[in-house]
């Protein structure tokens, strides 16, 4: 299906009207238009590209600010920003990769912090034996705050049975949790404080809930010093300084959408009959339908909803997603219908 306009609530597929329930655009910023006013407004200022290092002689407080802002946001020590989610996760393990024994990775981590030689968090549902041994070894451990096909963030608990003497390192991908869970929308990264974990590092996307491509580095001060040393970052050109400053001045609005996606998510938790079916949490903007043909029977109804297949899977993943620009009535539309084919499953 090609569109020829952002896909926001409504998207118009060969002159026809849809309601649209998919993407990544969790806060509607987009198509909002006090939010482009304000990223024109910096792409005035700041121009449309900035193409040197960013350790270069002039230094643009454009990134300064935006990156104080998230800082604060997420409350981290210090906020980092890179062209790409991708970006932020290759140049972090490329860092961690001298001074970490052994990697280790929850079920399901994102590409954008996977690495080939990481051995898996859990065996049989059990903690990796060798985590348990007396072996002194630096460790990092990778996950994402909220795994594919999941709506709750990963439980992390699990990090209190490891021994002290496993020095660990903790890299959370928020790319689909920042602007979404946690006070506001500030993640989860500021909720993990266990007190084995020597480093937390927060890496994701910006161009999901928070509506601006490139990507986001959070920690403490001497880790973000050793990226801002690591050559890949030295060697590549910036984020968008204009979507940078954007970050810093579309403060208010984050929290408004933020509210306005709270209460769609609540509401559609009120409507939404419990089923084996459904996958949902009233906390989280995505539902799993586990119906078949769901992606079809939508359609029918003038619905169009996610629908891809990773290359390392079998089957096609639908996904719905819930967006702060969603009316009430768009709402009641796709839940009755999910309730119709709940109650005919159960």
């Amino acid at each position: 299906m090609n569109v020829n306009q952002f896909p926001d609530r409504i998207v118009k597929i060969d002159n026809e009207k849809y309601l649209y329930f998919g993407g990544t655009a969790y806060l509607g910023l987009p198509p909002n238009k006090k939010f482009q006013k304000t990223l024109c407004k910096n792409i005035a200022r700041w121009g449309s590209a900035y193409g040197s290092s960013r350790n270069a002689n002039i230094q643009l407080t454009a990134y300064q600010k935006g990156e104080t802002f998230l800082a604060e946001f997420i409350k981290a020590k210090v906020a980092l920003t890179v062209s790409s989610g991708m970006l932020a996760g290759q140049i972090v393990l490329d860092t961690l990769a001298s001074e970490t024994d052994v990697f280790y990775h929850f079920p399901d981590t994102h590409i954008a912090i996977s690495k080939a030689e990481s051995l898996p968090f859990f065996i049989n549902n059990q903690l990796n034996p060798r985590l348990l041994d007396e072996k002194p070894e630096k460790i990092t451990i990778l996950t994402d705050a909220v795994a594919t096909n999941t709506v709750k963030a990963v439980e992390l608990s699990f990090l209190k049975q490891i021994p002290k003497n496993k020095e660990i390192t903790l890299v959370i991908d928020e790319s689909h949790s920042l602007g979404i869970l946690g006070t506001n929308g500030c993640g989860i990264f500021s909720n993990n404080n266990q007190s084995n974990i020597k480093r937390k590092i927060m890496v994701s996307s910006l161009g999901k809930a928070m509506g601006l491509s490139g990507g986001l580095i959070a920690s403490d001060y001497n880790f973000i010093q050793q990226i801002r040393e690591n050559n890949t970052f030295v060697a590549s050109a910036g984020m968008n300084p204009a979507f940078v400053k954007t970050l810093a001045d579309a403060e208010s609005l984050y929290l408004k959408q933020h509210h306005k996606l709270k209460k769609n998510l609540a509401y559609i938790d009120s409507k939404l009959l419990p089923s084996k079916n459904i996958l949902f949490d009233k906390n989280y903007p995505v539902i799993y339908p586990k119906i078949e043909n769901i992606n079809t029977i939508l359609a029918s109804h003038k619905i169009i909803i996610t629908n891809f297949k990773y290359t390392s899977e079998d089957h096609y993943l639908n996904r719905i997603i819930i967006t702060a620009n969603h009316k009430k009535k768009d709402l009641d539309k796709i839940i009755e219908i999910l309730n119709q084919y709940q109650s005919k499953d159960e």
